[in-house]
């Protein structure tokens, strides 16, 4: 403990909003190709210097040049119990500071929001954990269970030099972890002014980002021609891009939809679920992408002369599939595109799937309602993808639980990758005070 007395030093509420700020000042950004990347690891040398301020010694692995990860553990006053491992990335997606009302690196505060890339997605949540874990440093708290804080590079490009190179190549930096906690859950969505539910992530669709290839017959673009493989491809793509792939219910899915059914007052019918997830405002785009597979064209890309018809064009295929639905939906794709159109996959990891129960779901639940007596905790699926992906292949169940008090009007799902990324300070400062309670609870 510092030979300052506690009181000389801020409040985890206002330690932060000043972490945050500092975090989001740090250009990550994340294009997918590690050469043009800003890297993580000026963010993961400030992590490790604000850790160490406070006695907190972390452990650096660096995947590749600049993609810096950070592991550290807090030892917890039972080793018999299994780590909780907390986990967010560093890394953001790119923002043009043409669109943006403030520049998307300023951590400008203006509003009672706190702007900037990065601000819910999810430095947010990097900034709570750290101002929770040097407040405890410095009072002396200890959690009843190890916690293992992970600060990762790359979730935005699926965690290759990442979580899942802390996972294949540092298992140890995570052992004994059981559970885990991390980002797109515990946010708010407001019934009215006496009820909130808490979404909480318990699952979330599986990654497929596939390439589709057409091969045809190279040519003069002056002629006619009846083997094109752009006109292959185009047509192949419009088609995926117009489908829409059956309603399928999970279990997390199918309880999101009685319970918030049930607070809205709304009929839900089984068999035509969008007609309730309609009536959910903001977060029906979010919730909408629960009920069925997905396949969104991305990219396009071909020839390289205006008056050649080349022989290849390729296109890129965001695709989520349902827990359980992998192979189905690769079938379903198949039928959709057509035999001559060859698809490779990119990326491919799976969905994951837990039940709504537990001690650690008990303790979410009431430190949500001891900070917002009018919370009410709900599972739900995230309809893209995180670093859980990652740590569930050491057998660990995760939960997103990165919580968050809303305004009521505010679009928080148009937030994520959006622009004029921004979060509430009190809603930010609310979260420190929840993700407290939890960790002593947990």
């Amino acid at each position: 403990m510092s030979s300052q007395s506690a009181s000389a030093h801020p409040s985890a509420t206002d330690d932060v909003v000043e972490l945050c700020r500092d975090l989001l000042r740090i250009d990550t950004s994340n294009t997918g190709d590690t050469e043009t990347s800003a890297g993580e690891r000026v963010a993961a040398e400030y992590v490790a210097e604000k850790l160490a301020e406070v006695g907190v010694e972390a452990h650096v692995r660096e995947s590749a040049p600049g993609r810096t990860n950070l592991v550290a553990r807090i030892p917890g006053t039972d080793p018999s119990r299994g780590a909780l491992l907390v986990h967010g990335h560093l890394d953001v997606v790119p923002a043009d500071a043409s669109e943006w009302s403030v520049h998307p690196f300023s951590g400008e505060i203006s509003d009672g929001y706190l702007w900037g890339r990065g601000a819910i997605d999810m430095k947010d949540f990097d900034a709570m954990v750290l101002a929770v874990v040097r407040d405890w440093q410095r009072t002396g708290v200890r959690p009843p269970r190890d916690l293992v804080l992970a600060f990762t590079a790359d979730e935005e490009a699926g965690g290759e030099y990442g979580a899942h190179f802390l996972v294949d190549q540092h298992p140890d930096l995570l052992d004994g972890c059981t559970e885990a906690i991390g980002e797109v859950g515990g946010f708010s969505y407001s019934v009215n002014s006496d009820l909130r539910l808490y979404l909480i992530e318990t699952a979330e669709k599986g990654l497929e980002w596939l390439r589709l290839h057409a091969r045809g017959r190279p040519g003069h673009g002056s002629m006619v021609h009846d083997d094109n493989a752009v006109t292959a491809l185009a047509e192949a793509v419009a088609r995926v891009g117009r489908h829409r792939f059956p309603i399928v219910l999970t279990p997390t899915v199918q309880a999101f939809l009685e319970q918030v059914s049930e607070a809205l007052g709304i009929e839900l019918d089984p068999t035509d679920p969008e007609l309730a997830i309609a009536k959910l405002g903001p977060i029906a785009n979010l919730i909408g992408a629960t009920v069925r597979n997905t396949a969104n064209p991305t990219r396009l890309a071909a020839g390289y002369k205006d008056n050649v018809i080349p022989s290849r064009a390729s296109a890129t295929i965001d695709c989520r599939s349902l827990p359980g639905q992998a192979e189905i939906f690769l079938e379903q794709l198949r039928e959709v595109v057509g035999p001559d159109i060859e698809i490779e996959h990119i990326q491919r990891q799976p969905a994951l799937e837990t039940s709504f129960d537990g001690d650690l779901v008990a303790a979410m639940g009431a430190a949500l309602r001891a900070e917002d007596p009018g919370a009410r905790p709900v599972p739900y699926m995230l309809s893209g993808g995180t670093d859980a992906k990652a740590f569930a292949k050491l057998g660990i169940r995760c939960f997103g639980f990165a919580p968050l008090r809303l305004p009521a009007d505010l679009n928080f799902s148009a937030l994520f990758h959006g622009i004029d990324e921004r979060v509430p300070v009190d809603g930010l400062q609310f979260g420190v005070r929840v993700l407290d309670r939890f960790l002593r609870q947990s």
